[in-house]
């Protein structure tokens, strides 16, 4: 099975501050710029994922200080009861929930492919790897599913635009949204490039590592065989745990990040 595409991968935009705009957002700027080296049209890596959320996290240090400056809780105070600052805190919430569904989405993934690991060291002749193989398999189904759902969800959100902003907002508010804008849009964007990941089956049936896994359980002369090759694929899941686990601890942080900017904004109303 293909992995699911990307929504089609365009480079992190520059938000062309104006001269006089917060500091801050012209370090999400510099921040930005750095990411869109980090992007790949091919089918992303464990490693890139990671890495992105690495820098993702600098970039949404940036935005909580950018919303906590007195400057920004002055701007976003005066149009608290403007179209695009309501739409803002809509968009917020919404990422934050992809963001949570994706991280079980991950934990999930741990669990089955740690069965899978202790199914294939307990396998005696019997059915039990043979079991192990078909609920792993069940597994990679629905996940593949599931990702395609979140996948949906997330090119509806980014398909939302704050054009009405742009229209009634002077220099120094355009920049602030622009800043929040694009940090949503690379919120959005590593989740479709982490999802498109994770829905690429990990064990593909003509695989001919697997297919040696499959013929130690049916075929008693294959044994030596099998053993050499099952191992093999036994290190490639601990390789794959431990990807899962560095990922984990990105969308993490990420989550964290994500309440306490959405958090800010909800402030801006008590202002």
């Amino acid at each position: 099975m293909a992995a699911l595409p990307c929504s089609k991968t365009k480079p992190f935009r520059s938000i062309s501050l104006p001269v006089r705009s917060h500091p801050t957002t012209q370090r999400v700027e510099e921040v930005l710029n750095k990411l869109n080296g980090l992007e790949t049209s091919v089918a992303p890596t464990a490693e890139t994922i990671c890495n992105m959320f690495l820098e993702l996290g600098v970039l949404q240090n940036c935005m909580d200080n950018l919303l906590n400056s007195t400057q920004t809780l002055q701007i976003l105070s005066q149009h608290q009861h403007a179209k695009w600052f309501e739409e803002l805190l809509e968009k917020s919430v919404r990422i934050l929930d992809v963001c949570g569904t994706t991280r079980e989405l991950v934990s999930q993934y741990k669990e089955n492919v740690r069965a899978l690991e202790s199914s294939l060291r307990r396998r005696k002749g019997d059915s039990t790897s043979e079991a192990g193989i078909a609920t792993f398999t069940t597994f990679s189904k629905k996940i593949k599913k599931d990702a395609k759902r979140l996948v949906l969800a997330l090119k509806q959100v980014d398909c939302e635009t704050l054009t009405s902003a742009f229209l009634e907002a002077d220099q120094e508010t355009i920049a602030v949204i622009r800043a929040l804008r694009e940090a949503n849009a690379v919120c959005i964007l590593i989740f479709q490039m982490l999802l498109s990941f994770l829905s690429v089956p990990l064990l593909k049936p003509k695989q001919p590592k697997w297919s040696f896994v499959s013929k130690l359980i049916h075929n008693g002369r294959t044994e030596s065989e099998g053993l050499e090759n099952s191992t093999i694929l036994e290190a490639q899941l601990e390789t794959f745990e431990a990807q899962l686990d560095s990922i984990e601890k990105g969308l993490e942080g990420t989550f964290r990040s994500l309440i306490r900017s959405r958090s800010s904004l909800l402030n801006v109303l008590s202002c």
